[in-house]
């Protein structure tokens, strides 16, 4: 079981992502319904994995990527973005701000938690 921190602003999407991943994947989960309370929260849970939005108020997933990479005990957690927004260019932008990868809108909840298990597994953390 890895602990994950997802970052979505819309609370129906949060939710069925914190489902996905607790009752489907056994991931403990801890949820920021912006950008800003990710960068807060992330040192204090130490999250083996950060899953976030790109559009959210406050602080955007990628003003939020880059800050968690200029703390030094959060710096090395893989973030993924989760984003409706497929174009190269907004891939590019979320690649550039330090994520690991990006998943695109709609997913299906088994795609996202095999993603997430692939991805935790390259990270030697516990799928």
């Amino acid at each position: 079981m890895a602990k994950i921190l997802i970052a979505e602003d819309e609370r129906d999407i949060r939710e069925l992502i914190e489902f996905t991943l607790t009752a489907y994947a056994g991931h403990q989960v801890f949820k920021a319904a912006n950008g800003a309370e990710a960068v807060e929260l992330a040192p204090q849970v130490m999250p083996d994995l950060i899953v976030m939005d790109v559009r959210m108020p406050r602080m955007t997933g990628y003003e939020a990527c880059k800050a968690l990479k200029k703390i030094d005990s959060v710096k090395d957690i893989p973030v993924v973005f989760l984003s409706a927004k497929g174009q190269e260019s907004e891939i590019d932008t979320g690649l550039d701000a330090g994520a690991y990868d990006y998943i695109l809108k709609p997913f299906a909840p088994v795609e996202l938690a095999t993603r997430v298990g692939e991805i935790l597994k390259r990270f030697e953390k516990s799928a």
